[in-house]
């Protein structure tokens, strides 16, 4: 007697690509396997090292018009007269501040991101991570070009210092300086990555090693000068504050 085969089901696409049965039917979802980031601000407050001024330089408006207009000529603009016109120091000094669109002197946000990213090199920690788990909080933004900005406290003065340009002439440059200054910053981070006492650490670290803005240890053009050196004011609170996920609702059909 002949023997009847089963006939052969039909493969469907989900067979070919893996998916079980019981998924396709079920009309509940599988439980997802990423979490939400646990971010959390934490509000530090720092004051300048004795004896490591803070020395801060905008790109001026006037160099960044000078460049444009180069590039817009393009083989043409190496041909413009390289004759320097009369230097007005004041605006020259003026120029090199980040001023907030509401008046005050300021850094770029970046800087204190950059330092404290740096300071990861230190303690073993990957720079990658610290790149997408650390970021700074801006107090303001630049009215010249928006960048976003820290607040300094304090009173700038201007600083006069003789340099040798890329062909070797001797020039001088004039920058905002401050002997005494403080800020407070906010450092947003994600709380699987970091402690709040790694925050704090990695910041002294960043404050007493990397340092930030003009004549800073971690830059190789102006290692020897030891700028920008900063602690933190223990004489001030920390606070910090946890971020709520966002309550995303997701409705399926």
């Amino acid at each position: 007697m002949q023997k009847v085969l089963d006939k052969p089901s039909k493969r469907t696409k989900a067979d070919a690509e893996g998916i079980p049965q019981e998924a396709i039917k079920s009309p509940i979802p599988p439980p997802s396997q990423i979490k939400p980031a646990r971010m959390a601000v934490i509000t530090v407050p720092i004051r300048g090292m004795q004896g490591s001024p803070l020395v801060v330089n905008a790109f001026s408006a006037k160099a960044r018009e000078k460049m444009r207009m180069q590039q817009e000529m393009g083989s043409l603009g190496k041909k413009v007269s390289t004759k320097r016109d009369p230097k007005d120091f004041a605006d020259l000094y003026n120029s090199a501040r980040h001023i907030s669109r509401e008046g005050w002197d300021g850094m770029a946000a970046a800087t204190i991101r950059n330092a404290a990213i740096s300071a990861c090199r230190l303690v073993g920690f990957k720079m990658t991570l610290g790149r997408l788990s650390l970021f700074t909080e801006a107090d303001g933004i630049s009215a010249a070009d928006g960048t976003p900005l820290i607040r300094i406290y304090g009173e700038p003065q201007p600083f006069e210092a003789m340099v040798r340009n890329q062909t070797g002439v001797a020039d001088i440059r004039i920058r905002p300086r401050w002997d005494e200054w403080t800020a407070n910053l906010r450092l947003r981070f994600d709380q699987d990555q970091f402690s709040d006492e790694d925050i704090i650490h990695l910041l002294y670290r960043a404050g007493t090693q990397c340092g930030i803005c003009e004549g800073r240890p971690d830059s190789t053009a102006s290692n020897g000068l030891g700028w920008g050196l900063f602690e933190i004011d223990t004489s001030q609170p920390i606070a910090l504050e946890t971020l709520a996920p966002p309550d995303i609702k997701i409705v399926r059909k």
